[in-house]
C-alpha cells in the first residue's frame, strides 16, 4: 500500500495576510508546496522566486481565459479539437488562413452561409474559441438577442452607448441570420451593428442565406445598407451538401447505442 507524501506545512499566518492584500492568489495556493520542494532539493532562492511567479502567471492566464470564455457566451462550448476539416465544403486552405485569426487583427469580416447542418456554427464557434484562447475578446449573438438588445436600451436612448460596449470585444459573431422571421428590432440591431463595426471591429456571421438575399428578410434600404458595409471588407464562405447532422442520424452515430 502507497503511502500518501506528507502534506506541505501552511505559510505563517502573517505571510498568508500579505499575499492576500498583494491579490497574489495562485502564489498563495502553490506556495507551501513550492517552500517544501525547495527545502528538500536546496533550490538558490532566484529558483524559488520563480517557480512562485510561474505559478502566478499561469495562474492569472488561467483564470483570465475563463473570464473572456463566460463573457462570450458561446452556444455549446464546441472547439477545433472536435472539428473535422474534411467534412467541411470550406476549402481547407481557407479554414487554415482564416485560423491564424489575421482576419480579425485587419478589421475584416467573415461571413458563413449555406444550408442547415453543415457546420456553419460549428466553425464560428471553433474559430471565436480559438480567438478567446489567443487573449482575443469574443461576443456571441442570435439576430433575437441583437434585437432584444435594441428594444432593451431604445427607452432610454442608450442604444449607442450600447453598441459601442459591445464593440469593445475584438470580435462580435451573429449566429444564425435567415432561419427565423426577422423582426424590425432585429433588422435595425443588425443593421446598426454593421455600420459601427465598419472598419473599426471584425464580425462574423452564419446564414442560411447568401447576403445577396437579405432583402428577403429585412426592408429592401436597409438590406441593402447593411450588406454595402459588411461585405466592404468581408471574406465570404459558402457551405454546401448534405446535412452532417443528418447524414451522422441516419448512420446510427448520432447518439452512443443503447445497452
Amino acid at each position: 500500500m502507497t503511502t500518501a507524501p506528507p502534506a506541505a506545512p501552511p505559510l505563517p499566518t502573517d505571510l498568508e495576510t500579505l499575499l492576500h492584500r498583494l491579490r497574489l492568489p495562485h502564489i498563495r495556493r502553490a506556495a507551501p508546496d513550492v517552500l517544501a520542494t525547495a527545502r528538500a532539493q536546496r533550490w538558490e532562492p532566484a529558483e524559488v522566486l520563480k517557480a512562485l511567479l510561474t505559478e502566478e502567471a499561469a495562474g492569472r492566464e488561467r483564470s483570465a481565459l475563463a473570464t473572456r470564455r463566460a463573457a462570450a457566451a458561446f452556444p455549446t462550448g464546441k472547439t477545433f479539437d472536435a472539428w473535422k476539416p474534411e467534412l467541411s465544403s470550406i476549402p481547407a486552405p481557407t479554414q487554415q488562413a482564416l485560423r491564424t485569426l489575421e482576419w480579425i487583427e485587419r478589421r475584416e469580416n467573415l461571413v458563413v452561409c449555406g444550408p442547415s447542418g453543415t457546420g456553419k456554427t460549428f466553425f464560428l464557434e471553433a474559430l471565436g474559441q480559438h480567438a478567446v484562447e489567443q487573449g482575443r475578446k469574443v461576443l456571441w449573438f442570435t439576430l433575437e438577442d441583437l434585437g432584444a438588445l435594441i428594444r432593451r436600451h431604445r427607452a432610454d436612448d442608450s442604444v449607442s452607448g450600447a453598441l459601442t460596449k459591445l464593440l469593445r470585444a475584438d470580435l462580435v459573431v451573429i449566429d444564425d441570420i435567415g432561419l427565423l422571421p426577422v423582426a424590425a428590432d432585429a433588422a435595425e440591431g443588425l443593421y446598426r451593428l454593421v455600420d459601427a463595426a465598419y472598419e473599426k471591429r471584425a464580425l462574423a456571421l452564419s446564414s442560411n442565406l447568401h447576403p445577396a438575399g437579405f432583402d428577403e428578410l429585412m426592408p429592401k434600404t436597409l438590406a441593402t445598407a447593411t450588406v454595402d458595409r459588411l461585405m466592404h471588407h468581408a471574406h465570404l464562405c459558402q457551405t454546401s451538401g448534405k446535412s452532417i447532422r443528418m447524414s451522422q442520424a441516419l448512420a446510427g452515430t448520432g447518439v452512443d447505442p443503447l445497452t
